[in-house]
């Protein structure tokens, strides 16, 4: 993947949309790209988490107890919970065929945050964002 396309992509992830462009370039160094066979589990619900997965090309599948709730594609992603608290995975997610993917693991996701602290407030209100926009979706 050229540099400035995987640069692009991390920017359209809301979590670092906020970042300026040296912000940026220091997380799109601490990114790996892999790639995955069809089958490969990337997350398993109640385990401990500590990535981030951006879906380059392909499909991750995304479940809970079984069922399917979801799918990710190019430009998608999931694992942003753990990355910030490496907690249990709230779901399994499967590659549904050979898929490329970015990779943000928690230490370098700290690493970029120790780095740029006004990174933290970014973080935070993003996911605040995305709590409030569960809370509606979901009834308790």
């Amino acid at each position: 993947m050229v540099k400035d396309e995987k640069l692009e992509l991390l920017h359209r992830i809301p979590l670092f949309s906020g970042l300026d462009k040296r912000q940026l370039l220091r997380l799109g160094q601490l990114t790996d790209e892999v790639d995955v066979a069809d089958g490969r589990v990337l997350m398993r619900e109640g385990q401990q988490g500590d990535e981030l997965f951006i879906v380059i090309q392909g499909t991750l599948r995304v479940e809970r107890e079984g069922q399917v709730i979801a799918r990710r594609g190019p430009g998608e992603f999931v694992g942003e919970i753990a990355l910030v608290d490496e907690g249990p995975r709230v779901a399994t997610v499967v590659s549904d065929g050979p898929a490329r993917l970015l990779v943000v693991g928690h230490h370098a996701f700290h690493t970029l945050m120790e780095e740029f602290p006004p990174i933290q407030l970014v973080v935070l209100r993003e996911l605040a964002r995305r709590v409030r926009h569960l809370d509606r979706e979901e009834p308790h």
